[in-house]
C-alpha cells in the first residue's frame, strides 16, 4: 500500500526566524570559569595528543584513522593558536 504525502512549503518568515536564531546562539558569549579557562589550551594539546597516539595503536578499524589524525591535526592546530594570542596579549598587556 503506497501513501501520497503532501510536501509543504516553508514560509519565509519562519526561514529568517531560523536564521536569526542560530546567528544569535553562534554568535553568544559563553562564560568559563578562570580554571577551565587556563586549561582549556592544554585540554586541546593533550586531546591531539590523544588522538594521535590512538590512530598510532588501532589496527582493526583501518577506516577510522584519517578521521583521528584530522582530530588530532585540529586539536594541536587550535591549541598552538590558543597559546599564541594569550602570548601576544600578555605581551600587550605589558606593554601599557
Amino acid at each position: 500500500m503506497l501513501m501520497s504525502v503532501k510536501s509543504q512549503a516553508i514560509q519565509a518568515p519562519e526561514t529568517r526566524e531560523g536564521l536569526q536564531n542560530a546567528k544569535r546562539l553562534m554568535t553568544r558569549r559563553i562564560w568559563l570559569p578562570k580554571f577551565f579557562y587556563d586549561c582549556l589550551p592544554w585540554f586541546y594539546l593533550a586531546a591531539g595528543i590523544a588522538a594521535l597516539l590512538a590512530a598510532l595503536y588501532v589496527s582493526d578499524w583501518f577506516w577510522i584513522v584519517p578521521h583521528y589524525l584530522l582530530f588530532s591535526a585540529g586539536c594541536l592546530h587550535l591549541g598552538a593558536v590558543v597559546f599564541k594570542r594569550r602570548a601576544r596579549d600578555d605581551q600587550a598587556e605589558e606593554r601599557k
